[in-house]
């Protein structure tokens, strides 16, 4: 890893409370261009598909590699809850990790450039979103006022300029934009150029679609509740794995009090994939979203739920009761989001609960 420049405080490593968790199907050849960045953390390979296929990983890497069997062996009758040949199966990775922050990319996202021509150290700046707090009850209008060079803009509350704990730190890409299908249909040769060089938080009560491939948070803070759902094989849709796992992190993050930023740092998608393919699998969720979105929306949860786990409980009893009837397949997924929390609690501390519960008060205390 580069040195830090002497003007600049460095930033921690963290290399001892972060993974790296890496969905794949393929050898894991695009770690060589990351290995300056990545290769003083461990990673966490969720093999999708055949369990059968030897996945390859370069040398010099500390990992563990999980396929399909290590996760019916671990989990059993709740292995259910993990997608198939979809890169949902991620969330494993999220779940068997005891580190307190996660970082996660897919396997066609390399390291991109700044404007400058420097290499970009995606990793370093997720830390150091994660690592200073966000505004989610009121916006500065100079974006992120942590940052060096920038302060909170004249009119800004000082009771409010503590900020918020931080639990989501959600990354951009440059070259492949990450489009729909029907958007991929009639853009087919569009590609993200423009390097915005900034970091905002979302503020309280807005929801984002939320992108999966360069994504970083605080496992401790928001983990249970990052479960991308019940996707691909078997299943009526896909590609709204990550997208779902935001929408219920963003109703989670504004009742208890947490931030999430979006912006820098960005890396190189690289890899268009198939419009066509990508239509049979979004179809549906097009069509759904509609009711989806307005559901988060509205979506409330009460006081007396004070812990990630007692939030995301209440949330699928609210997806099984108000979208369960827009398509049974809602019905399945509130269940499944139960199953979840239940291995979650299982594979973690018997404690874990009550350690989200402790980090949740503290995060409300902070907004006070």
């Amino acid at each position: 890893m580069a040195e830090p420049s002497s003007s600049k405080p460095a930033v921690p490593l963290l290399k001892d409370e972060l993974d790296i968790v890496i969905p794949t199907i393929r050898n894991l050849d695009f770690l060589e261009m990351w290995r300056p960045f990545f290769e003083p953390y461990h990673l966490i390979i969720v093999q999708d598909g055949d369990p059968n296929r030897t996945i390859k990983v370069p040398d010099g890497f500390d990992y563990e590699l999980y396929n399909r069997n290590d996760i019916n062996r671990i989990l059993g009758p709740k292995a259910s809850c993990i997608s198939f040949k979809d890169s949902a199966c991620r969330c494993f990775g999220y779940m068997v990790s005891k580190k307190k922050y996660i970082y996660t990319i897919d396997d066609d996202c390399f390291v991109a450039k700044d404007p400058s021509g420097k290499d970009i150290n995606a990793l370093e700046q997720h830390i150091k979103n994660l690592l200073c707090p966000s505004t989610p009850f009121f916006f500065n209008t100079l974006y992120d006022p942590y940052r060096a060079g920038a302060d909170f803009v004249r009119g800004y509350p000082f009771s409010l300029r503590e900020g918020a704990p931080t639990a989501v730190s959600h990354g951009l890409w440059l070259n492949i934009p990450d489009y729909d299908a029907p958007t991929q249909l009639v853009k087919p040769l569009e590609r993200n150029t423009r390097y915005v060089d900034a970091v905002l938080t979302i503020p309280k009560g807005t929801l984002f679609p939320m992108c999966g491939m360069n994504l970083a948070f605080d496992r401790q803070l928001i983990g249970p509740a990052m479960y991308f759902g019940l996707m691909g094989d078997g299943q009526p849709i896909g590609r709204y794995d990550d997208m779902w796992a935001g929408w219920c992190v963003k109703v989670i993050c504004d009742h208890l009090g947490l931030g999430v930023k979006t912006g820098l740092p960005y890396i190189w998608h690289s890899k268009a994939s198939n419009p066509f393919v990508n239509l049979k699998k979004e179809y549906k969720g097009i069509f759904w979203q509609e009711e989806i979105i307005p559901f988060f929306q509205s979506a409330t949860i009460p006081k007396e739920c004070t812990s990630v786990q007692k939030c995301y409980i209440e949330l699928s009893k609210q997806v099984k009761e108000k979208l369960g009837a827009v398509d049974p397949y809602f019905t399945k997924l509130a269940d499944a989001m139960v199953t979840w929390i239940e291995a979650w609690d299982e594979l973690n501390s018997t404690t874990s609960e009550e350690a989200s519960s402790k980090s949740a008060n503290g995060a409300a205390a902070a907004t006070k």
